[in-house]
C-alpha cells in the first residue's frame, strides 16, 4: 500500500499515454499533488515541454503541441476548462480528472468543445496529497475548508472534500474496506456513512470486498489532543514543527544569511536518499549522520577543516562550493539542521520539551505546577510555548481537585501573553477535554491506570525528551497482534452492525492485512513515524498500515485551526 507509487502510476499514465511533445496544464490543487511525487526533470524526460496553470489566461497559443490537462472536478476548474475549450491554444486536448465525474460534467465538456479538440476524457484517482509511502492528507485548510460547523460537527464543504479525497485513496489502491469508527465521534461516524453510501452508489468502480482484507479505521483527533501539542525530536517532525513543511516545500527565506539557491528546498524520499535514511533519526543521531558524510568528503578532498559542531559543518559547506555541487542533498540538510539547531537554542526548546514530556507522561502535580509557573515567568520563552504547556497541564489535571488552570491563565496574561492566545486553553478543553475523550490517554482516570502510570517510569532509563508514545501506536499494536477483546470492539465498532467482528490477526502470528487509519482533525509526523516503524516491524507478516488525515498538523496549525474554526 505505497501511496506515493499509486499517485506516480497515475502521473506516468497522464504524461506517457500521449506521445510527442506536450503541455501539461494543472489547477491550483493538482499542482502540489503532482509536485509531491514527480520532478521537472522527470516530466521533461517524458516530453512535457511546458507545465502551466489552467487558470493562467496569458499563455501563448501553440497549436502544434498537444495538451494534457489534469484537474479536480470543481466548479472553478470546470469553468477554466470551459474557457480553454472555447478558445483553444493547443492542437489536441487529453483531459484527466482527479476524481469521479458526474454525467453533467461530461455533457458540459461536449457542449463547449465546439472546435472538436478534446480527444480523451478519463478519471485518474489522485485527489489527495501523498507525502511519504505511508502518509497522505486531504489538504483541508481553515481558510478554504474550515473543518467544523458548530461544535463537533462537519462543515459541509470539508465533509464533501474529505469524502472525495478518501474515496480516491481507496480507488487508487483498489480497496473496498470494512469501515470502523470511534464510537464517541459523530464526525467519524458521519464520514464513514457518507463514504459507505458512495461505495454502494458507485459499486461498479469499487467492486466487492473480495481480495486482500482491508480495514478503514476512522479516528477523531479529539481523543488524542496531546500528540500535536508536543515538541518532537525526530528530523521530519522537527522540520514541520519548527520551520513548517507545505506540500513537501520548506521556506527558508527568513533564515539569516541564507544563500539564494537555498531559500526554498524540497523534501521527497524518492529524490533524496539522505532524507529517506534520516527522517526518523532523533536530533542527536542526525548530527552524527550528516557529520559522517562531511568527514567522508573531507578525506577524499584532503581537506583539514576541524569539524566538531553543526556550525563547523555550515562553515565548511560555505568554504567548499564544489561540495555543494557533489553532495547536493546533504549540503541542503546541513543548512536545515543548522537552522533547527539555531531555533532550538533561540527558543529554549530543551527546557520547554522537558516540561511538555513531564505533563504528557507523568502524574506529579506539585512538581509540574512549580515548573510551569517558572516557565511562564521566564521572558526568554515564547508566548505560544507557554500557552502550549498550560494547555497540556489543563488537559492532564482537568479533573484534579485544586488544579490551578485559572491561576495559570492569569499568570499568562500578567506576563504579556495575548488574550486570544490564552483563550485557546478553554477552547482545547471544550474540544478534547475529559468529557469528550473516549480513552484515558493520561492513565489517571482511575486507581488502576494511575498505578500503571506510576510504574511506567521505573522501567529503565528513558530519554526525558522522547517519553511520550502516541495513542495511535498502542491501538495499532493491539490491532495487528489480535489483542482486540471487548475494549476495542466497543471503542471501534463496525459501521455495518451486521458485520462480523474483524479479525486482524492472532496471537500465534499475523496474516495478510491492510489497515488504513484516517484521523478527522489531522495527523502528525510523530504518528507517521509510528506507522512506518510498525510496517517495518511486521513486514514479514504482510501487515501494511497507511495513515491519513484531513491535514498534517504541528502545534501551531493545530491550535490555530481550533481557535479559528471550533465554536462549541
Amino acid at each position: 500500500m505505497d501511496i506515493i507509487k499509486a499517485v506516480q502510476y497515475y502521473t506516468n499514465r497522464i504524461i506517457t499515454d500521449t506521445s510527442s511533445m506536450k503541455v501539461l496544464l494543472l489547477d491550483r490543487e493538482t499542482t502540489p499533488i503532482i509536485s509531491l511525487v514527480s520532478t521537472q526533470t522527470h516530466l521533461l524526460s517524458k516530453e512535457v515541454y511546458l507545465v502551466d496553470r489552467i487558470e493562467n489566461r496569458q499563455r501563448d497559443a501553440m497549436r502544434h503541441l498537444k495538451c494534457v490537462c489534469f484537474v479536480r472536478p470543481t466548479d472553478a476548474s470546470l469553468q477554466a476548462l470551459r474557457d480553454e475549450l472555447r478558445s483553444p491554444k493547443y492542437g489536441d486536448y487529453y483531459v484527466y480528472f482527479s476524481n469521479i465525474l458526474k454525467k453533467s460534467m461530461v455533457e458540459m465538456l461536449a457542449e463547449n468543445d465546439e472546435n472538436e479538440v478534446v480527444r480523451e476524457v478519463q478519471e485518474f484517482f489522485a485527489d489527495f496529497y501523498a507525502v511519504t509511502p505511508c502518509l497522505f492528507h486531504i489538504g483541508l485548510e481553515p481558510s478554504t475548508h474550515p473543518l467544523f460547523a458548530e461544535g463537533h460537527s462537519w462543515n459541509p464543504g470539508a465533509l464533501g472534500r474529505t469524502v472525495q479525497g478518501l474515496s480516491a485513496v481507496l480507488l487508487a489502491l483498489k480497496r473496498r474496506p470494512n469501515i470502523r469508527y470511534e464510537r464517541n465521534s459523530a464526525m467519524a461516524q458521519r464520514l464513514g456513512r457518507e463514504l459507505d453510501y458512495l461505495m454502494d452508489h458507485e459499486s461498479s468502480l469499487f467492486g466487492s470486498t473480495s481480495g486482500s482484507p482491508t480495514q478503514l479505521v476512522i479516528l477523531d483527533r479529539k481523543n488524542d489532543p496531546v500528540t500535536p501539542l508536543l515538541t518532537h525530536w525526530t528530523y521530519h517532525a522537527m522540520l514541520h514543527e519548527l520551520i513548517g513543511i507545505n506540500n513537501g516545500r520548506i521556506d527558508l527565506s527568513h533564515v539569516p544569511d541564507i544563500r539564494p539557491e537555498s531559500k526554498e528546498v524540497m523534501l521527497a524520499q524518492d529524490q533524496d536518499s539522505f532524507f529517506k535514511q534520516s527522517q526518523f533519526l532523533n536530533f542527536g543521531d542526525l548530527g552524527v549522520s550528516v557529520k559522517e558524510f562531511v568527514d567522508s568528503y573531507q578525506s577524499q578532498s584532503q581537506s583539514h577543516h576541524k569539524i566538531e559542531s553543526i556550525s563547523d559543518m555550515k562553515r565548511f559547506v560555505e568554504a567548499y562550493p564544489e561540495f555543494r555541487k557533489l553532495s547536493g542533498n546533504v549540503s541542503k540538510h546541513v543548512t536545515l539542521i543548522g537552522e533547527l539547531s539555531r531555533l532550538v537554542s533561540q527558543r529554549h526548546l530543551l527546557a520547554v520539551s522537558e516540561l511538555e514530556q513531564s505533563l504528557a507522561c507523568n502524574e506529579q502535580h506539585g512538581t509540574d505546577l512549580r515548573a510551569l509557573r517558572a516557565l511562564i515567568a521566564n521572558p526568554k520563552i515564547q508566548p505560544e510555548n507557554k500557552v502550549r504547556c498550560v494547555v497540556l497541564y489543563a488537559l492532564r489535571y482537568e479533573q484534579t481537585q485544586g488544579n490551578a488552570v485559572n491561576e495559570l491563565k492569569q499568570l499568562l496574561s500578567s506576563n504579556g501573553v495575548d488574550a486570544d492566545m490564552v483563550s485557546i486553553i478553554d477552547v482545547m478543553l471544550r474540544y478534547g477535554g475529559a468529557r469528550e475523550r473516549q480513552s484515558d490517554i493520561f492513565q489517571n482516570e482511575n486507581i488502576f491506570s494511575r498505578g500503571k502510570n506510576i510504574f511506567k517510569g521505573l522501567q529503565g532509563t528513558e530519554n526525558v525528551y522522547t517519553q511520550h508514545t502516541p495513542a495511535l501506536a498502542i491501538m495499532l499494536e493491539d490491532l495487528v497482534r489480535g489483542r482486540q477483546g471487548l475494549h476495542w470492539q466497543e471503542r471501534l465498532p463496525n459501521l455495518d452492525p451486521n458485520a462480523r467482528p474483524p479479525m486482524l490477526g492472532n496471537e500465534n502470528g499475523m496474516f495478510n492485512q491492510d489497515i488504513i487509519v484516517f484521523v478527522v482533525g489531522g495527523v502528525t509526523m510523530e504518528e507517521e513515524m509510528t506507522v512506518a516503524k510498525l510496517n517495518a516491524k511486521f513486514v514479514s507478516q504482510n501487515v501494511r498500515v497507511l495513515l491519513g488525515g484531513t491535514s498534517i498538523h504541528n502545534s501551531r496549525t493545530f491550535m490555530s485551526e481550533l481557535s479559528t474554526t471550533f465554536f462549541p
